[in-house]
């Protein structure tokens, strides 16, 4: 979310900030956010007016009725119920130039850091540098040895069977057995311990299912509707209103989807009975990532300074749900690109001063996974085309897959300065001061575990077909060695 203000105090900024962003017609819309800021300032000195006269004119009513003079006790009254109908008709107007503008505001993304690149797409990342262990017989990114696909491997050793999940739940989804589900149970553990045991975060077990104003605060809504899965009780939608409710509901949800929530809401009016019903149900959304519910902790707190002398670091191991509407034909067989997976994420809460340095630490907390694994990769500074939503600057880790001899992602590490702590009014108060403000939020993933699992596959894998279990989780798996 973006302080108005600032836009106020200096447009040229945010027209060059967005158009580096890829958002067409930059200048117009600036020029549009201040006009509907012009237009709601303009609403509210105008009511605040129209609200003194009628309070001025309300104290000489009595005057006038003490003088007994009727007649300008009368006009008086005239007057104040002329300024009543002002005063609604300005409120009216600065709800409606109020919502659009949270609205507009709400669906704009992040502005880049200063040393972000430039750039359009993935293909302009900037490389920082790669890593491969030097010990003997480690896997190197080449194409040395064997380099069968994870999902053929997987298949071959029965541990893997996409078919059987298809049949339950569709496309994008996998049954893992054996000694591989256990190893993708190993590294999800041996994540979590290491981002609690050796760097300091603090494990969280969060709710998976949480509500609109979770996913709004940390940008998920109303932008990405079509990326999330949703959730409703099941006795509300055998109740009696079960086809007024889907009418209204994918009414409300198509409109959110277009224009934001708020929109949504005054189109049916905010004290529509048909909204509440909606608005007010048991529905949820299902998380794509913990980075909602570790973030929304801080969510409407105004934390003391002293909690943030050493940045507020969360992590958890939880299913994430994404739908992948905009990846449609990518990665369609095998575990890189799941409706469920699990993910290792890490959250810091900071003062802003601290978030630079945070972001580096947090990004070397990540690449440590990689390295105590032993799986070749590389870190890249993500351009200004190619970042998420709601950062400011990004780093991305990427795994060397010898199957598809390239490097796929498998963190990306993330600092979104203030955006976010505006949409959940997040706030902290600094020591002997009066005013708040807002707290830096970062994220990234420390790992992605399905990801992980492929990484180890497909570079531990054996001339034979079998997988060499790791080192560093050979003390999760009871003494396993391979698996297959």
């Amino acid at each position: 979310m973006h302080d108005i203000k600032a836009i106020r105090e200096n447009p040229a900024a945010y027209v060059a900030g967005w158009s580096s962003r890829g958002v067409e017609g930059a200048q117009e819309l600036v020029d549009q956010l201040l006009t509907l800021d012009g237009e709601l300032r303009a609403a509210q000195t105008a009511g605040q007016e129209a609200l003194a006269k009628r309070n001025a004119a309300s104290k000489l009513i009595g005057a006038a009725m003490a003088k007994k003079d009727m007649a300008e006790a009368d006009r008086l009254k005239a007057e104040v119920e002329t300024l009543k109908g002002d005063i609604a008709g300005f409120e009216a107007v600065e709800r409606d130039k109020g919502a659009a503008l949270r609205d507009l505001l709400a669906a704009q993304k992040n502005l880049a850091a200063a040393d972000v690149p430039e750039g359009e797409d993935e293909t302009q990342n900037v490389e920082q540098y790669r890593w491969a262990s030097d010990r003997a017989g480690a896997p190197k990114p080449d194409n040395a040895g064997p380099s069968k696909d994870h999902a053929d491997l997987g298949e071959a050793l029965d541990l893997l069977d996409f078919e059987a999940a298809a049949k339950m739940s569709g496309a994008r989804f996998a049954v893992l057995k054996g000694h591989l589900a256990r190893l993708e149970r190993a590294v999800g553990q041996f994540m979590l311990d290491m981002q609690t045991d050796q760097h300091g975060y603090l494990e969280v077990n969060p709710p998976y299912l949480v509500k609109d104003e979770a996913m709004f605060g940390t940008g998920q809504l109303p932008k990405f509707f079509e990326d999330l899965f949703e959730a409703q009780r099941g006795d509300l939608m055998k109740s009696d209103i079960d086809k007024d409710f889907q009418i209204i509901a994918g009414a409300v949800l198509d409109l959110a989807d277009r224009e934001g929530i708020e929109h949504a809401r005054a189109y049916y009016g905010r004290d529509s009975e048909r909204f509440e019903l909606v608005h007010n149900s048991d529905r949820r959304w299902l998380i794509p990532t913990a980075e909602v519910s570790l973030t929304n902790l801080v969510r409407e707190q105004i934390l003391p300074e002293d909690e943030l002398a050493t940045p507020m670091r969360l992590t958890a191991l939880t299913p994430c749900f994404r739908a992948e509407a905009g990846s449609a034909g990518r990665d369609t067989r095998g575990l890189i690109r799941q409706h469920q997976f699990h993910k290792v994420e890490m959250v810091s809460i900071t003062r802003p001063e601290d978030s630079a340095a945070e972001h580096e630490r947090m990004t070397e907390c990540a690449e440590a996974v990689l390295k105590a694994l032993e799986l070749p990769y590389r870190k890249v500074l993500l351009c200004k085309g190619d970042m998420g939503f709601s950062a400011t600057r990004t780093y991305d880790l990427e795994v060397w897959l010898p199957s598809q001899n390239t490097y796929r992602e498998i963190s990306s590490c993330s600092n979104c300065g203030d955006f976010q702590a505006r949409r959940m009014d997040a706030r902290f108060k600094r020591a002997g001061e009066k005013k708040t403000e807002f707290v830096h939020t970062l994220n990234g993933s420390g790992l992605a575990v399905g990801r992980t699992v492929v990484a180890i596959m497909e570079n531990y894998q054996r001339e034979d077909g079998t997988i060499a279990v790791p080192e560093a989780l050979k003390p999760y798996m009871g003494g396993i060695e391979s698996v297959g």
